[in-house]
């Protein structure tokens, strides 16, 4: 009963059925997506393909340096992934922003693996890999979207933060509204996936848990330590990497240095 079904090679060519559907769409209607969306869909069969080989071998070694290792490339490729949707060049936000996800990300996965979940090692290869995945995941959107709307904003409210400045306002006075706004930007597409969970959509991990036959009330408790994990890990990520560079977007005299485009 709990068997699962294997997904042969030619039904999972079927898939790209899928990709040709946003493919024409973006055709038809000029959307200029349809670059992106071949690159995406080659990127995703390979990389996960990849993965697979990697996780392999990596639950087979029970290796610590491993495991840390493969964490350690997912968090920069997520970095990597940001530098390219942020498109600043004045602010250099690169390096703490990096810092940050490593250290944040780090420490939720091993609260979740150790202390939740109880795995014995903290850093078991098959809960430690895949919940450091999924708050890389999550919150590595949310970091993009607020760095946008932190550069984009005080770059539009360029005046109103400089009148604030001259009025006596510190940075943190001129820019509080501009600040709100990037964090909340970052944080809402989290909070909407804890509104609609269960009701709205089935996750990922729980359908996937389902499908290999766990048992759904096990499932369910998976899937809300993964909810509450995504959206704490995406609120603290966010904060600090919002504190540390909208800091580094005034000067020493606290001057904004953030030229108009």
């Amino acid at each position: 009963m709990n068997q699962i079904i294997d997904i042969s090679t030619g039904k999972l060519l079927l898939a790209f059925l899928f990709i040709i559907a946003a493919q024409a769409s973006s055709l038809f209607y000029h959307l200029g997506l349809h670059r992106d969306i071949t690159i995406g869909a080659l990127r995703t069969f390979a990389q996960l393909f990849l993965m697979g080989y990697v996780l392999t071998y990596i639950l087979g070694s029970d290796n610590f340096l491993l495991t840390v290792s493969i964490f350690a490339v997912m968090v920069i490729s997520a970095m990597s992934i940001i530098k390219g949707r942020v498109k600043e060049k004045q602010i250099a936000y690169i390096l703490p922003t990096f810092l940050t996800m490593l250290v944040t990300y780090f420490a939720t996965a091993v609260f979740v693996s150790g202390m939740i979940v109880g795995t014995t090692p903290w850093w078991e290869p098959r809960y430690f890999i895949p919940t450091g995945g999924m708050v890389i995941g999550n919150s590595m959107s949310a970091i993009a979207i607020a760095l946008e709307r932190l550069f984009g904003e005080l770059r539009r409210q360029r005046e109103v933060v400089e009148m604030k400045l001259a009025l006596g306002a510190d940075y943190r006075e001129a820019s509080s509204d501009v600040f709100r706004n990037a964090v909340t930007a970052g944080m809402i597409p989290s909070i909407n996936a804890m509104m609609g969970v269960g009701l709205v959509f089935i996750p990922g991990m729980m359908s996937g848990q389902i499908l290999s036959g766990t048992d759904p009330l096990i499932a369910i408790r998976y899937q809300i330590v993964v909810m509450f994990m995504l959206v704490g890990s995406t609120a603290v990520t966010s904060l600090i990497v919002m504190l540390i560079i909208r800091r580094r977007c005034f000067g020493v005299g606290e001057e904004l240095l953030l030229s108009p485009r």
